[in-house]
């Protein structure tokens, strides 16, 4: 605004007259008309305006200009009207009306003029408005800055036009929408549940509304019509702005000026145990301040947190922020994600995709086509975010894109949009072009159970990077259902851990480097093993060269789990034993699975496992668990076992 409430500036209006723009070359101690019956008006017009009477301003410049229709300031007081009451093109047309009859009076205009073009798309107006205010050499540094950041913005967009993205949103439906606003929706990974805020009237006798969380599921190739979430998840507060955990059993949304509340708006968390929400609770002073805590994004196993907020220590006006949960499930100390991504604007809505290595955003400080932006930043080999890219024309616009979440696979993309004016903010699903999709991700699927009683178990889940040893997962089934779903990025191989004390632990190999089956979902059941004599498991994550016995270095992370597991049970004594497909003869094979299940011995040992407590044993092709004649099978039969015998 050019003028403020403040009764000093009122004053200094009502008794000079005076129009102090800003970076005006002329300043004038009386409006440039000659005119009474203009000036009175004029006058009345800034008192209005001092009052946020813009109606009533706007018809006394009105009248100003009917009696003197060359009263520039009267024209520029009317495009700051228009600009504070939020008609644009009309403060556009007032501008260049006044700064038509006199272009030097007020150069900054034409940096209004520019900001008001770049936001309604009129890109090469704005351009030619900003050169304007540039070539009066007049201003000061940082409306340089600023005209010359919006020359480059323009240039930008111009050029995103001229090249767009295939972009073809599907609205998905009256399952889904309703004539109310829908808009921040989050999906679990397997793509089952949808859950939506719905803005909602309070009541049919009032004009008040809330908004709640709405959840809908895949069933028969459509999703479900929409259902409230009831309680306790909504409340008679605001509730949204939620992100689901990869398995969909962990929420975590926005509440405001909620009584137990930390500041004005703080983040909150609820688990679903079964078919049950539990009560809301906030999530902690660690994460909460007194300032605005928004918009969160988990990653699949629900143990990183990405979220927007304001307070103090950032870069910009609103920043994207991160914890973790550590091993007491304790939040750590949020960081802020750097300056690659925050700006001195707002960064706002992240949302990090499954594969734990693609964040996508909403921006007005980065290079876009105006107003909020959506952009997509990946994190290098060292973890480090790269430069946003923004996603590109016509996904972004002039208006605001904010609230993108991306699929599992990577390859749709859910948003909201207002684009049809008579149904308000629908949910649209749109194919998301290649240059912007994330690592693709796959995931497992299924139950953990008792194998001797079959009962349901809680389970705790790690997945790992065989390569680097990083634990890139860690998660539990759910303590009534047994249920569990881990999210896998298929650019590298890994070891999936589940373990549960008085258990012995089960391993699984995911081989996807370079494999791109993500719409191929591993769907299992787990049977753990009670610690008794007998009971065995394959150590699917121990590898060798090939026709030897040195172990590969990825076998160091479930070889080392296999130690730790002795570690935690001194009570237990085990056997080791290496076995064969049926290629080659019979004393190449025993000779080779008895010195294999050496080696893990060794490891073993050499890991501080007191070597009284193990025995090896080989067992060449002697014990075939799958037939030799397929290639699968052989696979199946060259194996390490682990067997309690104590």
């Amino acid at each position: 605004m050019i003028f403020d409430s403040m009764k000093s500036a009122m004053l200094l209006i009502l008794l000079t007259g005076m129009l102090l723009w800003p970076n005006s070359v002329h300043s004038q101690e009386k409006p440039l008309t000659k005119s009474k019956k203009a000036i009175e008006a004029y006058n009345n017009g800034l008192k209005q305006y001092t009052l946020h009477d813009y109606k009533s301003a706007e018809n006394h410049f009105l009248s100003a200009l009917a009696a003197d229709a060359e009263f520039v300031d009267a024209y520029l007081m009317l495009g700051q009207v228009y600009e504070d009451s939020n008609q644009s093109l009309k403060a556009i047309e007032a501008y260049q009306d006044g700064l038509k009859i006199n272009e030097s009076y007020y150069p900054y205009g034409y940096m209004r003029l520019g900001n008001l073009q770049y936001r309604e798309g009129q890109y090469d107006k704005a351009k030619s408005s900003y050169s304007k205010y540039l070539s009066f050499k007049t201003y000061i540094d940082k409306y340089k800055e600023d005209a010359s950041e919006g020359i480059v913005r323009c240039e930008f967009s111009m050029e995103a036009m001229k090249n767009p993205v295939d972009f073809e949103p599907v609205n998905l439906g009256s399952a889904i929408n309703t004539t109310y606003d829908e808009y921040w929706p989050s999906l679990s990974a397997d793509e089952q549940t949808l859950v939506i805020t719905r803005l909602v009237p309070l009541g049919e006798m009032t004009k008040k509304v809330q908004e709640d969380f709405f959840i809908s599921h895949w069933s028969d190739g459509n999703w479900e019509e929409m259902k409230n979430a009831g309680k306790p998840l909504n409340t008679e507060d605001n509730e949204g702005a939620q992100t689901l955990s990869g398995d969909g059993r962990m929420m975590v949304f926005t509440g405001c000026n909620r009584d137990d509340a930390v500041g004005r708006c703080d983040l909150y968390y609820s688990m679903k145990e079964g078919d049950h929400w539990t009560s809301p609770r906030n999530i902690g002073r660690q994460i909460n301040t007194v300032y605005r805590e928004t918009q969160p994004s988990l990653t699949p196993d629900g143990r990183t947190l990405y979220f927007s907020s304001d307070r103090p220590g950032g870069m910009g006006k609103h920043d994207i922020w991160v914890s973790h949960l550590n091993d007491n499930n304790l939040w750590s100390v949020p960081e802020n994600i750097g300056a690659e991504i925050n700006t001195p604007g707002i960064e706002m809505s992240p949302f990090i995709h499954p594969d734990n290595q693609s964040l996508y955003f909403s921006s007005d400080g980065q290079i876009g086509l105006g107003g909020y932006d959506l952009f997509v930043s990946r994190k290098d080999s060292t973890g480090k975010w790269q430069t946003p890219v923004n996603l590109g024309y016509p996904i972004n616009t002039n208006r605001d894109e904010i609230g993108l979440v991306v699929n599992s696979r990577g390859d749709k993309a859910y948003y909201s949009s207002d684009v049809n004016k008579t149904s308000g903010k629908d949910i649209f699903v749109f194919d998301l072009p290649v240059q912007s999709r994330p690592l693709m991700t796959t995931y497992m699927k299924g139950k953990v159970f008792d194998a001797e009683d079959n009962h349901l178990l809680r389970a705790q889940f790690e997945l790992v990077n065989l390569e680097t040893g990083t634990n890139t997962y860690q998660s539990y089934s759910d303590s009534l259902t047994g249920e569990f779903l881990v999210s896998i990025p298929v650019n590298s191989n890994y070891m999936l851990n589940v373990s549960k004390n008085g258990y012995l632990f089960f391993s699984e190999n995911f081989t996807l480097k370079d494999t791109y089956q993500a719409d191929k979902p591993y769907l299992k059941d787990i049977p753990l093993q009670p610690l008794k004599t007998g009971n065995r498991i394959v150590l699917k994550n121990v590898f060798y060269e090939t026709d030897s016995y040195a172990l590969k270095k990825e076998s160091a992370v479930e070889l080392n789990k296999v130690a730790r597991f002795l570690q935690n049970n001194p009570k237990i004594r085990i056997e080791i034993s290496g076995h064969t497909d049926n290629t080659g003869n019979v004393d190449y094979n025993q000779k080779l699975s008895e010195n294999r299940a050496r080696s893990v011995v060794e490891f073993l040992i050499s890991a501080s496992v007191e070597p009284e407590r193990i025995v090896t044993k080989g067992y060449g092709m002697n014990r075939p668990v799958a037939s030799n004649d397929t290639e699968e099978g052989r696979g199946q039969n060259r194996r390490t076992e682990l067997q309690i015998i104590e």
